[in-house]
Order: structure tokens, then C-alpha cells, then sequence
């Protein structure tokens, strides 16, 4: 994937994440403080928080992608420095390791 196609789709997903995360922050359930409602209440802000949390993950790897366009290393494995193969950078854009450095980043729990 050339640099300007992969800027483009990057760019895209930090736009269509900024809108998801505006979204759910808006929807972000108040407190209840009601007994009956206390729990489902705790449950619904969690799920809403952990959302949130993806999708500020999500944006970060994209945006340290946008950075290494800028920084002329994409398509680099940041843990080996060999290409990142077409066909994983088709599938994520954002993808920063080639298959085996990422399976080992995996196992070591991120």
C-alpha cells in the first residue's frame, strides 16, 4: 500500500473514531442512585467506559501509524524492521508488526 492511499484510510479512521468516541460520550449513562438501579446503572457506565477505552486505543494505533507515514517508516515492523506484508497492511492499515513480531507481542500480554 503506497503512503498517500494508506494517509487517506488512516486519516478516515481517526475521523470515523473521533465521531464514535463524541458519540458515546454523549451517551454515557448518569449515575442512578436509586437501589434498584444500582447495579444495572455500574454495568452500563462499565461497558460505555470500556468502549470508550477501545476506541481510544483503536485511534492511538492509528495515529502512531499517521506518524510513521510522516516519519517515513511505514510498512516497517517496529519490532523487527522488516516490511510489514500488503496484504496485513490491507487488512489494518494501522498494523505496526509484521505476523510474527505481533504474535510475540501478543504472548507477552501488550
Amino acid at each position: 500500500m503506497d503512503a498517500a492511499a494508506a494517509r487517506s484510510r488512516l486519516e478516515s479512521m481517526v475521523e470515523d473514531l473521533d465521531r464514535s468516541i463524541a458519540i458515546l460520550r454523549g451517551e454515557s449513562p448518569e449515575r442512578d442512585h436509586s437501589p434498584a438501579d444500582a447495579g444495572s446503572g455500574l454495568s452500563d457506565r462499565d461497558r460505555v467506559e470500556a468502549a470508550l477505552d477501545s476506541l481510544r486505543r483503536h485511534r492511538a494505533a492509528v495515529q502512531a501509524a499517521l506518524d510513521r507515514i510522516a516519519a517515513g517508516t511505514y510498512g516497517r515492523c517496529v519490532g523487527c524492521g522488516d516490511p510489514v506484508p500488503e496484504g496485513r497492511l490491507e487488512a489494518r492499515p494501522d498494523a505496526a508488526r509484521c505476523v510474527p513480531c505481533q504474535a510475540r507481542h501478543d504472548r507477552r500480554g501488550r
